[in-house]
């Protein structure tokens, strides 16, 4: 297997992972703040990650930069802090929005992706992206009819939307420059940091999960965290930000699959038309953005 196709595996294993979390997070959030849920679950995976650091042997693979140098906390940082923007709108839009509207809502991740680099770029929109954008839109107003009138909670979604699309395009500059498991853990353990004061400040009586979220909690810690961004750390290291929207689009099939599956959450003919528009959207917004001549090393950091 190419090096590529294997970061295309791992980034498949990584949307498959964050479609089961919607359902997880929706229930976890009945009971914990969504602060006090995202510290936890940062915290989990810093501790998961932390013996793979400790056993590594001594002959590390040569990199660009000191392994734990200034370039590697401050890159480290900037990603942590995409990051906790975007878990944290996520948290917040599943206490009011169902599991599966919510992953159709943060879709258009997918389709902010090309729209990104098109700015950053100053680069001319192309037209396939003129027919993504109203796609996705036609796509969120049906699901949106479905699901009754527009809840705050979506207005969250689509913010998490537009932070994640930041959060894939920085990591393709920065993923390259660094060792992948150093560099997650320094992502995962800002998300950390910044987790717990927000959590201090704004649920400081509801910090210790009750009994029955803490197997949840491992598993986001764990499998959704720890290992999705180790994953995704090295996966986009070899695939471009437009290719890692792509299969980022099967994030809502799977999260609409593990909604009925665990939490009973069904989709009607209007919001499986919806959906369908929304991943339509992604294809051509991915599409649209080839060919990207431009390589992750001569963008500005």
């Amino acid at each position: 297997m190419s090096v590529q196709a294997r970061g295309v595996v791992l980034l498949v294993l990584v949307t498959c992972l964050w479609g089961s979390t919607f359902a997880v997070v929706k229930t976890l959030g009945e009971t914990l703040p969504p602060a006090v849920l995202i510290a936890w679950r940062f915290l989990i995976a810093a501790v998961a990650l932390l013996p793979l650091l400790l056993w590594r042997p001594g002959r590390a693979t040569p990199t660009p930069r000191a392994p734990w140098g200034p370039g590697l906390w401050r890159d480290g940082a900037v990603l942590g802090a995409w990051l906790i923007a975007g878990y944290g709108t996520q948290t917040i839009a599943l206490q009011t929005t169902s599991a599966n509207r919510a992953a159709f809502f943060t879709a258009l991740s997918v389709v902010l992706v090309p729209v990104w680099l098109v700015f950053a770029q100053r680069r001319r929109m192309p037209p396939l992206l003129w027919t993504a954008l109203p796609l996705a839109v036609a796509g969120l107003a049906l699901l949106s009819w479905e699901g009754g009138a527009l809840v705050v909670g979506d207005a969250w979604a689509l913010a998490c939307a537009v932070t994640y699309a930041g959060f894939i395009v920085t990591l393709e500059r920065m993923a390259h420059r660094h060792a992948a498991l150093p560099f997650t853990f320094v992502q995962v353990l800002t998300v950390t940091v910044l987790a717990w004061a927000w959590a201090a400040v704004s649920a400081p009586g509801q910090l210790w999960p009750a009994a029955g979220a803490w197997w949840p909690l491992l598993y986001l810690g764990v499998a959704a965290t720890a290992a999705t961004t180790l994953m995704q750390t090295v996966g986009q290291r070899t695939v471009s930000a437009a290719n890692a929207s792509l299969i980022y689009a099967l994030e809502p099939v799977t999260a609409t699959l593990f909604s009925f599956l665990l939490i009973g959450e069904r989709v009607g003919l209007r919001g499986a038309l919806g959906g369908l528009l929304v991943v339509v959207a992604t294809v051509l917004s991915q599409r649209a953005d080839e060919p990207h001549p431009e390589t992750p090393a001569a963008q500005a950091s």
